[in-house]
């Protein structure tokens, strides 16, 4: 099986989503993917629907014209610049948005989820933030967003020339840059890969501290031993891209390179152990708001 086979685009029908659409529909065109629109209708109850609307019609009567209806605009959302190697699929449910998208994720083998940070509608207050969140959470696949998605060119004119990669060196970065260098090659992009080291607490009996980090010592051999542990793991996974060490507040960091190095795509990781705290490392969210460009979250 091709490798992102199947790419599901959560959607709501706003700004932010159609440039989550288009890039959905960029990656689709060039993988040869299974692209599937899916939207989820909220129960009437959920929508603070007025009693007299419910009185002339069942809970379940007003939602299925809803799915349908909502069928209908899925079906011409993308309009005619559909690329040809794109088999589409539309999906409508009804239920709590982020579960329904993690469940769908999870039972049809999704690769990739590709969604806005934020979505607007009729059903803003399920959607506003929360929803994406709680699919980076919870989604074991990879999930591609940011926050300028409403900016996003056509489809066809979407291209992929410069990736940066920043890794923690904690367990599961192998699996951050692999794909980071897969995605790269891919599309014969240059990889940066980053790792960001803590700023260090300024002494306060000292009068001063050094901002050129690099000329303390032991901060020269901590920028050393981490561009070595990448070294060896790009030789492992056989990949290659530049190697930069940093200091300073990571989403900051990230943020500031990704811009300087033109970015199309950071990559970043967000753990993969379970429980409240497992699945979204500390900087992930900060990086996502910061990023000049779309982020995919491994």
């Amino acid at each position: 099986m091709a490798w992102l086979s199947k790419i599901l685009a959560p959607m709501a029908f706003s700004p932010s989503c159609r440039g989550a659409i288009q890039y959905a529909e960029a990656l689709a065109c060039h993988f040869h993917s299974e692209l599937i629109l899916f939207h989820v209708v909220a129960p009437p109850m959920a929508l603070d629907m007025p009693p007299t609307a419910l009185g002339y019609s069942t809970a379940g009567e007003l939602t299925a014209e809803r799915v349908e209806q909502t069928k209908i605009e899925l079906r011409t959302y993308l309009g005619g610049g559909q690329c040809p190697d794109i088999s589409l699929t539309q999906e409508v449910v009804e239920g709590e948005p982020a579960r329904q998208v993690v469940d769908y994720a999870r039972d049809h083998d999704v690769d990739m989820i590709v969604m806005a940070t934020h979505a607007y509608g009729p059903f803003r207050r399920f959607l506003l933030g929360s929803v994406t969140a709680k699919v980076l959470h919870d989604a074991t696949c990879p999930v591609w967003t940011g926050p300028h998605l409403e900016e996003a060119p056509s489809y066809a004119t979407i291209c992929f020339r410069r990736v940066v990669c920043a890794i923690d060196l904690a367990r599961g970065s192998g699996a951050v840059l692999e794909w980071a260098g897969r995605f790269a090659r891919e599309f014969g992009a240059e990889l940066a890969i980053v790792h960001v080291l803590p700023q260090p607490p300024i002494e306060l009996e000292r009068d001063y501290f050094d901002p050129e980090w690099r000329s303390q010592p032991e901060w020269r051999s901590q920028a050393a031993a981490a561009r070595d542990q990448i070294v060896r793991l790009q030789e492992e996974l056989q990949t290659a891209g530049l190697v930069m060490v940093e200091i300073g507040d990571v989403p900051v960091v990230v943020s500031d390179l990704a811009s300087q190095r033109k970015a199309d795509l950071v990559v970043i990781g967000r753990g993969r152990e379970s429980g409240m705290l497992g699945r979204l490392r500390t900087n992930a969210y900060a990086i996502l708001r910061e990023s000049p460009c779309p982020v995919v979250a491994i």
